[in-house]
């Protein structure tokens, strides 16, 4: 019988998916245009993403006037670590398509189903200061201190979030503010010469482990550190982390 490789990280489309529903903020780009910041952004699973920009904006009119063609466009996102590290960027993702005008007689259903599985408080806004268009989205390029990887819109529309996108920033922040003790057990899977003058912060969590950021005197490198299986709920989770550092700590990452 072949040996299967175990997985040890999400793959690209997942990653996609997740860093797109932590980032805060997203530039939209369309041709010889200046990119337009957003208010709102969100992935959804058929495939597109619901953007608001401000309706004063040469972005809104222009793809107002598009028709049912659309205009090429790029949605560039940023997703920040939820600590205050030296470099708090953890990945970029560029989302490619076409971007369509939403009737305005549709902007607010529309606003009302995507506040159904995002609650962002710009959504109030929607028909006043912002309004709704949507991406089509063809392709997508995740780019981390890895290095850069695409996906197609299929892949897209097959892939979820990481189930623990929701909580992570939280659990990363009770991590650093309340369990030193178990990231320093957690660093001692990296090399000793890098560990060696660094500080060492909990950049992220997923089902499949966690990922260290080794902020060195020369430059900052983020090392993912595997569980010998993926993690399916909270409790198995808390028990991956817990047998990574080594010495189980009692409250764990789900008593926060």
């Amino acid at each position: 019988m072949p040996h299967t490789a175990p997985v040890v990280a999400p793959e690209t489309a997942e990653r996609v998916h997740s860093a797109c529903a932590h980032a805060e903020s997203a530039m939209l780009a369309l041709p010889g245009l200046d990119p337009v910041p957003t208010s709102v952004h969100l992935l959804r699973q058929c495939g597109d993403t619901v953007i608001a920009v401000p309706s004063s904006s040469v972005a809104a009119l222009l793809v107002g006037g598009c028709g049912a063609t659309g205009s090429p466009a790029v949605l560039e996102l940023t997703d920040h670590a939820p600590l205050p590290l030296r470099e708090p960027v953890r990945s970029l993702v560029w989302l490619r398509g076409w971007v369509h005008a939403v009737p305005g007689n549709t902007q607010r259903a529309l606003a009302s189903a995507v506040a159904e599985d995002h609650p962002h408080p710009a959504l109030l806004d929607i028909g006043y200061t912002s309004t709704l268009v949507r991406l089509v989205v063809d392709s997508a390029v995740v780019a981390d201190t890895s290095g850069a990887d695409s996906v197609s819109r299929e892949q897209l529309r097959q892939a979820r979030p990481d189930p623990f996108c929701a909580m992570e920033g939280a659990w990363l922040q009770h991590l650093h503010a309340d369990h030193a003790d178990v990231i320093d057990r957690l660093a001692r899977h990296l090399p000793a010469q890098l560990r060696r003058g660094a500080l060492i912060h909990p950049l992220a969590i997923d089902r499949y482990g966690v990922t260290l950021r080794v902020e060195a005197v020369e430059a900052d490198h983020d090392i993912r550190v595997p569980f010998a299986a993926p993690a399916h709920d909270v409790e198995s989770l808390s028990r991956a982390v817990q047998a990574l550092a080594g010495n189980p700590f009692e409250q764990g990452i789900h008593r926060i």
